[in-house]
């Protein structure tokens, strides 16, 4: 996510939810956990207090690194026309992601 242009805490919050929803598929699906809805109240805080952490700690790293690298496709092209416009269709690949491809 960092990589393509979407960073900073709004993008680690989207991050958590992804994570959230991911795992309780997969642990509904696989049968190795209860709903959410089933646990104590004090479990659930702590469950999504640590996935939280997790998820802006990854993404705090994530955008540290993925800034070395310069801004991502995304803001390149929120750079080439700020604003909302109707028609403004992707950025040439070389150009989105800074080089030539």
């Amino acid at each position: 996510m960092a990589q393509t242009g979407l960073r900073g805490p709004i993008a680690s919050a989207k991050f958590t939810v992804l994570r959230l929803t991911n795992d309780q598929i997969l642990e509904n699906a696989t049968g190795g956990g209860a709903p959410p809805a089933t646990w104590p109240r004090q479990e659930l805080a702590v469950d999504l207090l640590h996935r939280a952490v997790y998820a802006f700690t990854t993404g705090a790293v994530a955008d540290a690194l993925a800034t070395r690298s310069g801004p991502g496709p995304g803001q390149r092209h929120a750079a080439a026309r700020p604003g909302r416009h109707a028609g403004f269709g992707p950025l040439p690949r070389g150009h989105a992601y800074g080089a030539d491809v």
